[in-house]
C-alpha cells in the first residue's frame, strides 16, 4: 500500500481538503459585522448655539429583533462632544450633550413606542419605530462659540445602549457580536 510520502497528487489534495474545512470552520464561526450606516452628519452655527443634525441607518439583528419581540426594551443613545483643540495641552472639552431613545414592542395592540423624554409615539410597524429614532434634527448641543475660532471640533457616537438592557442579558450577550450596533465620527466645526 503507497504512502502519502510515495503519493504526491494524495498529499496535495489531503492539504487541499484540510485548508477549505479550516476556511469553512472560520467562516461559519465568524459573526457578520452590523452595519450601521450613518447617512448625515452635520453641525451648524446659530443664534442658540451649535445645533446637530444626523440620519442613521440599520436594520435590528435577528436576535436583537426577538429579545424585542419577547418584551426586552431597547435603549438607542446619541452622544456629542464639543471639543477645542489646544496645542499646549489636551483638547477641552466645551459641551457634553446626549439623547436616549427607548423602543419597546406593545404585545395586545402589535404596535411599537417610541419613546424620548417625557413624549412617546406608537407605531404599527418595526420599520416605521425604527426611523423614528434613526434622525434627529435641529439639536442643540452647545452655547454659541465664537465663528472666527477655527479650533472646535465634534465628537459624535449613536449606538445600541447594552448597559440599559436587564443584567442577565448583559451577561448573556458579551460575546454576540450582532448586539454591537455602533458608529462613532469626529469632525470640524463649520464657520
Amino acid at each position: 500500500m503507497p504512502t502519502p510520502a510515495h503519493c504526491p497528487d494524495s498529499l496535495t489534495r489531503l492539504r487541499a481538503a484540510v485548508a477549505a474545512c479550516v476556511v469553512l470552520v472560520l467562516l461559519l464561526t465568524m459573526a457578520p459585522a452590523q452595519a450601521l450606516d450613518l447617512l448625515r452628519l452635520d453641525a451648524q452655527r446659530s443664534e442658540q448655539g451649535i445645533l446637530l443634525n444626523f440620519e442613521t441607518r440599520f436594520d435590528l439583528p435577528p436576535s436583537v429583533e426577538d429579545a424585542l419581540q419577547r418584551g426586552v426594551a431597547l435603549h438607542f443613545l446619541a452622544e456629542a462632544v464639543l471639543m477645542r483643540s489646544r496645542w499646549y495641552w489636551r483638547d477641552r472639552e466645551l459641551a457634553h450633550a446626549t439623547r436616549t431613545w427607548r423602543i419597546a414592542y406593545q404585545p395586545l395592540t402589535f404596535s411599537y413606542k417610541v419613546s424620548q423624554g417625557g413624549l412617546s409615539q406608537t407605531y404599527r410597524s418595526l420599520g416605521e419605530a425604527l426611523r423614528a429614532l434613526q434622525r434627529f434634527s435641529q439639536w442643540r448641543i452647545a452655547d454659541p462659540v465664537p465663528a472666527e475660532d477655527d479650533r472646535h471640533y465634534i465628537e459624535f457616537a449613536y449606538r445600541l445602549d447594552t448597559e440599559q438592557l436587564p443584567r442577565p442579558l448583559q451577561i448573556g450577550i458579551g460575546s454576540q457580536p450582532e448586539w454591537t450596533l455602533r458608529v462613532a465620527r469626529t469632525f470640524a466645526l463649520p464657520d
